[in-house]
């Protein structure tokens, strides 16, 4: 007990050397504790909770953030499949395209051939008719000269019937050699 009547006796030793008001600090103590409480109870609370909150949203924006990320991904894998689909299906169209030119070149190459040879037949069919044409006013014109021969190696006027028949004799005569 003497330690503790010598401990009691050195904290009044040391109350009393610094003016310790005993009254005065029991209620600045519960001063003290009264702020305090008020304090927790209505700050320190809603702090710590709009802590709580502003962290929660913050690892929801990350999960956000992840799940945008990877879906980020997503649209960018989907993305470069479908170029490339486009692209396969320009090569197709383009490759179809090139089919159906060479096709469509080569019906009108055999179009024009087509109308070269009809042309050419046409022109073979008018040269001959041309040709008969000519022939047919070459003997008119050669049986009139025979017969303008005629009459004047005979010195003698011809009638019309001489005529007619002298002209079919040579018409004839041509007919057979052709």
């Amino acid at each position: 007990m003497s330690t503790l009547a010598s401990i009691t006796e050195t904290a009044q030793g040391i109350a009393d050397t610094f003016g310790v008001d005993w009254p005065m600090l029991i209620a600045q103590s519960i001063n003290f504790l009264l702020v305090a409480f008020v304090i927790w109870k209505f700050a320190f609370r809603n702090v710590l909770s709009t802590i709580k909150e502003r962290e929660q949203q913050i690892a929801d924006s990350l999960k956000n953030a992840d799940r945008i990320k990877l879906e980020l991904e997503e649209t960018e894998k989907k993305q470069h499949e479908t170029l490339q689909e486009a692209s396969l299906s320009a090569k197709k169209t383009v490759s179809e395209a090139q089919v159906k030119a060479k096709a469509f070149i080569e019906e009108q190459k055999e179009s024009a051939r087509k109308q070269a040879e009809e042309i050419i037949a046409k022109a073979k069919l008018a040269m001959d008719l041309e040709r008969e044409k000519v022939l047919a006013e070459a003997k008119d014109e050669i049986a009139s000269l025979v017969i303008l021969t005629t009459t004047k190696v005979l010195q003698k006027e011809l009638s019309e019937d001489d005529r007619s028949r002298f002209s079919q004799s040579a018409i004839d005569n041509l007919n057979l050699t052709n």
